[in-house]
C-alpha cells in the first residue's frame, strides 16, 4: 500500500452508540472511511474496562502498524477514561520518529453534534506531520506524558504538563504485573497498603496529600512494604505542580522518603502506576526506578 496513516479502533466513546435507554455501549467498528487512512480494528471496549493484557494488545498493534510498508503514523482510538495511561504505555516504549497519535470523543458517535469528526481529522493531520506520542483532542496536541483529563464533559478534556522525555525502555508486556493505587486522605491508616502486599502487588502508588504528605501510620506501612520487596511510589491528588519530600514530623513526604518510597516528581497516580508497571516488567533495579521518576 502506498503512504497512509493506520487508524486502529479500540472502543470507547467516539465509537459508541446510545440504545433505547440512552445508554452508551461501544459497537464493533467504528465505520471510518477516508482518504489515505487504513483502519483496522483491535478491540472493541469502553477504555475504563482496560486491562494491562489490553495495554499489551494495543502496544504491539501500534508496532505492527509501524513496520507496515508505507505507515507514515499511526492513530489509535481508545476511551477518554484511560486514554491518559495507554498513550504514556506507548510513549515509554516508542523509539521511532514517526507518531502515534490518542485521540477520542466525550460525545457518542449518534450525537447530534459529535466531536469524534473533528478529533481524528486533528489525529490523523498530527499522523502525518509531527513526532512522538501525542493527544488530539478538543482542539489541543499534548505530549502523552504528563497528560491528565481535567474534566468528565468538556470537550476540550485534557490539559499536560509536557514534562521531557526520558530514553524509551526496552519493551516486556505487563500483563499479569500487580500494581496498586492507593488514595490517601485525613485519617488514612495502613490498612489498604498492607491489603495490596498481601495480595501480591509488586507495586504501589500513593495518591497522597499537598506535596506528598501523609501520616506516620501510613509511612510504617510503607517502611513494611518496601522491605518485603514491594516497589512504592508516592503522587499527589493536586492536579499539578511538583511533589515535594520536603515535610518531616512522622508522616511527611520526607518521612515517607526514608521508609523507602520514590517521589513522583511530576506524573499522577494513573501515568505513574503504568511506568512502574513497565519498570517493573523490565527488572530494573530500585536505583533505576528513583532515577526514572525523579
Amino acid at each position: 500500500m502506498s503512504e497512509h496513516v493506520a487508524l486502529l479502533t479500540t472502543g470507547g466513546t467516539i465509537a459508541s452508540s446510545r440504545d433505547e435507554h440512552g445508554v452508551s455501549r461501544p459497537v464493533a467498528g467504528a465505520g471510518i472511511e477516508l482518504d489515505g487512512v487504513r483502519v483496522r480494528e483491535v478491540m472493541s471496549k469502553d477504555s475504563s474496562a482496560l486491562d494491562f493484557t489490553d495495554l499489551d494488545t494495543i502496544r504491539t498493534a501500534t508496532a505492527d502498524a509501524l513496520a507496515e510498508h508505507g505507515c507514515v503514523g499511526v492513530v489509535v482510538l481508545h476511551g477518554t477514561d484511560t486514554m491518559e495511561e495507554s498513550a504514556l504505555y506507548v510513549d515509554l516504549f516508542h523509539d521511532d520518529e514517526r507518531p502515534v497519535v490518542f485521540t477520542g470523543a466525550q460525545r457518542t458517535s449518534d450525537h447530534p453534534d459529535p466531536d469524534g469528526p473533528s478529533n481524528i481529522a486533528a489525529a490523523v493531520a498530527a499522523a502525518q506531520s509531527e513526532r512522538g506520542v501525542l493527544i488530539a483532542f478538543g482542539g489541543r496536541l499534548l505530549p502523552a506524558r504528563g497528560v491528565i483529563k481535567k474534566h468528565t464533559t468538556e470537550l476540550d478534556a485534557f490539559r499536560s504538563a509536557a514534562l521531557p522525555r526520558p530514553k524509551p525502555l526496552q519493551w516486556k508486556p505487563v500483563a499479569g504485573i500487580r500494581v496498586d493505587i492507593v488514595a490517601l486522605y485525613p485519617g488514612a491508616d495502613g490498612v489498604q497498603i498492607d491489603a495490596s502486599r498481601e495480595a501480591g502487588a509488586s507495586g504501589i502508588v500513593l495518591e497522597a496529600l499537598g506535596s506528598g504528605n501523609t501520616n506516620a501510620g501510613v509511612v510504617h506501612a510503607v517502611k513494611e512494604a518496601v522491605a518485603a520487596g514491594v516497589h512504592v511510589v508516592v503522587t499527589t491528588r493536586v492536579p499539578f505542580g511538583e511533589t515535594s519530600p520536603t515535610y518531616g514530623g512522622g508522616g511527611g513526604g520526607h518521612d515517607l522518603l526514608d521508609a523507602g518510597a520514590v517521589f513522583s516528581r511530576e506524573l499522577r497516580a494513573g501515568q505513574a502506576r503504568i511506568q512502574l508497571a513497565a519498570l517493573i516488567a523490565s527488572g530494573t533495579t530500585d536505583v533505576a526506578v528513583h532515577n526514572s521518576f525523579s
